[in-house]
């Protein structure tokens, strides 16, 4: 039986809720090739959307994908490579299985691809590629200048200042402090434009015994709750924008170096393309020596209602209160919320 991968759990919360759900138990499967696929099963964190939040099974399948590596003394494989397609939303409140298949192992090079499912139903499907630790040019790009984050202010404050169920969410459980150079968009939309650069960092210590692999799952979870907002700055939209429909459609990330999540993280963003409902974003992240670490890009779907397509609002969420004034009202969400 292979054993799922080691995530040692966080002890400050709420960054111990998403250490604790990233650590997924056996679920039955073979090491041989002629047997079924190594299979885990993972639990969701909850979510107000309704729908699981698209970084955690990614980060999750990952992990996933990394438990299935042979150890043959050289060393740990870390993840170079994630290529993700999201097929269907998932619940919250029933776990995930990941069936990993074993495509290949080389002298420096391994890929997995693992399919993340409900009830038998297929929600994810991903690629992972490892890399045995080897020496090479050390070629990279500068990071730009910007305010550094102690001069920003923290997405955190601005949730604590509004009387709003989920704003009050997020003030409570978002486990990354997220701070915007650009100013936020999260109640009313910024200057028109199709880039933007944030800084992000764990909210609380990562275990010190946190392996690389576990280091970059937690930059992929975190990840997915910031990418499409280049798309929605270009088009004159906030997260509350009124009729809004978004979701992940697919998930690309190379990791190039070492990531610390709890050191700030810089991300430099830009949307290059938004047509036909589709919207591409794209993201370096540096850290807070100015190394680029991680390059990532993403496809969503971004719609408002027009005169002729009023949107079937499966994937909207409405962030107004309830007709009484007292609770929130919530369309069916999307798979991927910027709940962190």
């Amino acid at each position: 039986m292979t054993r799922p991968y080691p995530v040692p759990v966080a002890t400050e919360e709420p960054l111990g809720s998403v250490t604790r759900v990233l650590a997924l138990s056996e679920a039955g499967g073979g090491e041989d090739r002629g047997d079924p696929p190594d299979v885990f099963t993972g639990a969701c964190l909850p979510q107000l959307s309704g729908r699981i939040y698209g970084g955690q099974v990614v980060a999750q399948g990952m992990l996933a994908a990394a438990a299935t590596l042979a150890d043959d003394g050289d060393g740990e494989r870390p993840p170079h490579s994630v290529h993700a397609f999201f097929m269907r939303g998932g619940s919250p409140g029933a776990p995930v299985d990941f069936a990993v298949e074993r495509l290949h192992d080389g002298r420096s090079f391994s890929q997995r691809r693992t399919t993340a499912s409900q009830a038998g139903v297929p929600i994810l499907t991903m690629l992972s590629s490892f890399q045995e630790r080897q020496e090479g040019a050390d070629v990279r790009i500068e990071a730009p200048e910007v305010p550094r984050p102690q001069e920003l202010r923290s997405a955190l404050e601005i949730f604590r200042t509004i009387d709003h169920p989920v704003a009050k969410f997020l003030g409570r459980t978002a486990a990354f402090d997220l701070r915007h150079v650009e100013g936020d968009i999260y109640l009313r939309p910024g200057a028109r434009r199709s880039s933007q650069r944030l800084w992000a960092r764990s909210r609380g210590r990562v275990p010190a015994e946190a392996s690389q692999t576990v280091h970059r799952a937690l930059l992929t979870y975190m990840c997915d709750q910031v990418m499409l907002e280049p798309a929605l700055r270009s088009q004159g939209l906030s997260w509350r924008s009124e009729g809004m429909s978004l979701a992940t459609l697919d998930h690309a990330q190379w990791f190039h170096r070492d990531v610390d999540v709890g050191d700030w993280l810089l991300f430099v963003q830009d949307s290059p393309s938004s047509q036909g409902g589709r919207s591409m974003a794209r993201a370096e992240v540096f850290d807070s020596s100015g190394r680029l670490v991680s390059t990532i890009a993403q496809e969503g779907m971004v719609r408002m209602p027009t005169r002729t397509a009023h949107g079937s609002g499966r994937w909207g969420i409405r962030m107004g209160e309830g007709d009484d004034g007292s609770a929130l009202r919530l369309k069916p969400p999307p798979p991927f919320s910027f709940l962190g």
